[in-house]
């Protein structure tokens, strides 16, 4: 993730209310991280060969790239007064959503986004503009959906894999610049058999399995207390499926925290079912992270 100094905080904008959600998470993160915010709004009409301007004798005002501009000063507005101490910048940039907003990522801290909307942001958690920019930014993601709590603790879904560790990194920041306590969860099932040649046996034993799955989350969350002290840190495995145990585990944070891919259930997190579960069903906003290279 890039941690440059300066590095701003990027929101996309349609003129939504899902993106004016997370104009106000998104000036309350770049307060947090003493950053700048940048309002963006992906303009495709140009690409449609739409004309973009009021025709002749139009009253002043009009126009596709009027609105556009008013569409970014409210947000910028919106944006100042959620967060008076953060300095704000609006910008409309011409080109497609996704791959405006993925152009935006390798100088941004993060890039945060609401769950659905108008336009090129249409049906965004379950259509492509989400699938493509959380899977291939440079940042981390935020989405505001669900509930947007003052409290609670940050939540981070864990399994072992290295993304997974840099998700637990980032909740781990997350959690000390909001003075929340971090819980991290690891949901687990048991081993199915492929056949009579699976040589794995039919039976577990839970307890056994359960303290195997505890020992995955506690390497996973080595070296964390001293890099973050003032952090406090609970760990949980669960048996169940990943959706419903981070769905259930996001029912009274502030914050849920996913890695970009997994190993298990959690494999290819942001194109299968887990992230897109996660991104329906979690009742807070939730942060997807990739791990660097």
């Amino acid at each position: 993730m890039n941690s440059a100094n300066g590095a701003a905080v990027v929101v996309g904008v349609d003129g939504s209310e899902p993106a004016r959600r997370a104009v106000r998470l998104a000036a309350a993160e770049a307060a947090r991280r003493h950053r700048p915010l940048r309002v963006v709004h992906a303009f495709i009409w140009p690409l449609l060969r739409v004309p973009v301007t009021p025709p002749a004798g139009a009253p002043p005002g009009g126009g596709l790239r009027h609105q556009a501009e008013q569409l970014v000063a409210a947000a910028v507005a919106e944006a100042e007064a959620a967060a008076p101490g953060v300095r704000v910048s609006g910008e409309i940039i011409d080109g497609e959503a996704s791959a405006v907003l993925l152009g935006e990522t390798p100088s941004a801290t993060m890039l945060v986004l609401g769950d659905r909307g108008l336009g090129g942001f249409a049906a965004l958690v379950v259509g492509s503009v989400a699938v493509q920019v959380a899977a291939h930014a440079d940042c981390p993601v935020l989405v505001a959906r669900g509930a947007q709590r003052p409290a609670g603790a940050v939540v981070v879904g864990v399994d072992g894999s290295p993304p997974s560790r840099a998700a637990v990194e980032f909740a781990a920041e997350e959690a000390a610049l909001r003075g929340a306590p971090l819980h991290a969860v690891l949901a687990y099932t048991h081993p199915v058999s492929t056949g009579p040649g699976d040589m794995q046996p039919l039976v577990y034993q839970e307890n056994r399995l359960h303290d195997e799955e505890d020992q995955v989350l506690a390497r996973s969350l080595t070296g964390l207390a001293e890099r973050h002290p003032g952090v406090p840190v609970t760990r949980e495995a669960v048996h169940g499926r990943p959706v419903a145990v981070l769905t259930e585990a996001a029912r009274d944070a502030q914050l849920m925290v996913v890695g970009g891919q997994g190993r298990g259930e959690l494999s290819g997190l942001l194109l299968g079912s887990v992230s897109q579960g996660v991104l329906h069903h979690a009742d807070c906003p939730v942060a997807v992270v990739r791990s660097p290279g």
